[in-house]
């Protein structure tokens, strides 16, 4: 009797043994296959991390597809807000939220550095380049930006505030000693370049201030501004003084400033930075 039951105990344990075995190796199995092998392109400690990117609103075009190929690159998702250069920086101020901030010019990047917004030192991606656009045919015979102080010309403009183009539209008439008479014929002021494009588009304004990529040669006659009488926007890109992951901030914005990021602005109807052809 004793034996039969030393013999049904060692049988018992046996199994035990194998059972215990089995899920051991069941395990280590489970653990290897699901394991990503990380890559140069999907960082195994930012991969999951979002980048959110304040963008003027007449850089929606290369920088919605910048974003697209920057996550397909690094695996990194980028969320935007586009909107006018003013209307960003009050959004920055107010949330202390965000990551990277890219105006359409300069002079909007120099405000929100001198707010402690964004770091000093940006870099310098494409030109915007201010033109006058009138209705195909230009049924008023525009020749150049004297004209747009002429009585009668209905004049459509950014938002001196809330817009790089407005900004520039008072350094362009105050070089040519118009910008009181301008300012008479102005009939709107755009809180976006996509608001003047709008105006003239649908026939509200004779004539706007764009830039050349949102001047499409399709839908108006382009007269250009000679570089001396002209006032050229720089966009640059930098980061914030906030962003709670400044790697991968500063990636993107190197991304974006980059020759790959650069020939995307060119698609899109920006010169890259630099080109002597804008430099006074």
């Amino acid at each position: 009797m004793e034996k039969r039951i030393l013999s049904v105990m060692s049988v018992l344990l046996l199994l035990l043994a194998l059972t215990i075995f089995a899920g051991c190796t069941s395990a280590g199995n489970s653990g290897n296959s699901g394991t990503a092998t990380p890559t140069a392109a999907t960082p195994v400690d930012t991969a999951d991390e979002k980048i959110f990117v304040y963008s003027g609103a007449g850089l929606k075009g290369p920088m919605s597809e910048i974003g697209k190929v920057f996550t397909e690159k690094y695996g990194n998702e980028v969320e935007f807000t586009f909107a006018g250069s003013g209307v960003l920086i009050s959004q920055m101020k107010t949330t202390n939220l965000g990551d990277v901030f890219i105006p359409g010019g300069q002079p909007d990047y120099k405000v929100a550095a001198d707010q402690g917004l964004v770091v000093a030192d940006p870099q310098l991606v494409a030109y915007h380049v201010p033109v006058i656009a009138v209705a195909k045919g230009n049924p008023l015979g525009i020749k150049d930006v004297t004209d747009l102080a002429k009585s009668g010309v209905r004049v459509a403009l950014g938002d001196t505030n809330a817009t790089a183009i407005g900004k520039a539209g008072v350094k362009i008439f105050t070089k040519a000693g118009i910008l009181d008479d301008v300012e008479k014929n102005v009939v709107m002021r755009g809180a976006t370049i996509n608001e003047v494009v709008t105006a003239l588009a649908s026939g509200n304004a004779d004539v706007a201030l764009l830039t050349k990529d949102n001047a499409k040669a399709d839908k108006f006659d382009i007269i250009e501004i000679p570089v001396s009488d002209n006032s050229i926007l720089i966009t640059p890109i930098g980061i914030t003084t906030f962003t709670k992951n400044p790697t991968l901030a500063q990636k993107f914005a190197d991304f974006t400033a980059s020759d790959e990021g650069k020939a995307i602005f060119k698609k899109y109807g920006f010169p890259p930075y630099p080109d002597p052809k804008y430099t006074a």
